[in-house]
């Protein structure tokens, strides 16, 4: 049997990169997924890249507005008929240099989308009727190495980052057994999304990473599924770093 099969999954942020690796993942687990983002044409491509409306649902909003997430929940219900699993992996990063340099109603956006959005995601589901019987109720934030380790030029990303962590902490002492809370901290993986910390220097870039490569969206697919799956049902609170062992030596 798969690992996922019966169960309903909202992946936010899906429309490409690493959240349509999940939900791709999550499919091929035997899951229907709701996926979200902001534009609907991209959303519709990625539907059909995930077996069109019998796999598949997608919802066009804002992942840090309360109506488009109760509408995303409440889809899930309708839709597929129950909700389990939420993997919130919508994040922004709209600065990249000193810290110091971050506009202020900058800093307070980034932490809107990246660590209250998540919250509010968590909550949403849990009013739902979020898990049965059959499948616990499971969560994955998508946090980042930056919340783990100093950067110099995507700090205030990684403070929030580092928020979400402590997120997933508190929510796995506090929701157990009920709700299982775990979260992954990638390094740099090839997406549209983390194009500016390798693009033109990738080759260089790889050489910190013991693995001599970056990461890919279904590195932390395989992941995110496991965390998600029954075979992680004694695990929570946790954040799995993946990160072709670049944090070993110190860097990221």
């Amino acid at each position: 049997m798969r690992a996922h099969e019966g169960a309903v999954a909202i992946v936010t942020g899906a429309s490409r990169g690493i959240g349509l690796g999940i939900a791709q993942r999550l499919v091929a687990e035997g899951a229907k997924v709701v996926i979200t983002a902001r534009k609907p044409e991209a959303l519709a491509a990625a539907v059909e890249e995930l077996g069109g409306p019998g796999n598949a649902l997608g919802v066009a909003g804002n992942a840090a507005d309360e109506a488009h997430q109760d509408e995303v929940v409440a889809a899930a219900h309708e839709t597929f008929g129950g909700l389990h699993l939420l993997v919130n992996n919508t994040g922004i990063n709209p600065v990249y240099g000193p810290m110091v340099d971050t506009d202020l109603e900058v800093a307070r956006k980034v932490l809107d989308v990246n660590v209250v959005a998540a919250f509010s995601w968590i909550k949403k589901a849990i009013a739902s009727g979020f898990g049965d019987a059959e499948h616990p109720a499971a969560v994955v934030n998508l946090a980042s190495v930056a919340g783990q380790a100093a950067s110099g030029v995507i700090g205030w990303y990684g403070v929030s980052k580092a928020a979400l962590i402590h997120l997933t902490t508190e929510l796995g002492f506090e929701l157990g057994p009920d709700v299982r809370v775990n979260a992954v901290a990638p390094a740099v993986v090839k997406t549209k999304f983390a194009e500016a910390l390798y693009e033109g220097r990738e080759e260089k870039v790889v050489r910190a990473y013991p693995m001599k490569r970056l990461g890919l969206p279904e590195d932390i697919a395989g992941a995110v599924s496991f965390l998600l799956s029954s075979d992680a049902s004694w695990i929570t609170g946790q954040t799995l770093t993946i990160d072709g062992g670049v944090t070993l030596g110190g860097g990221l």
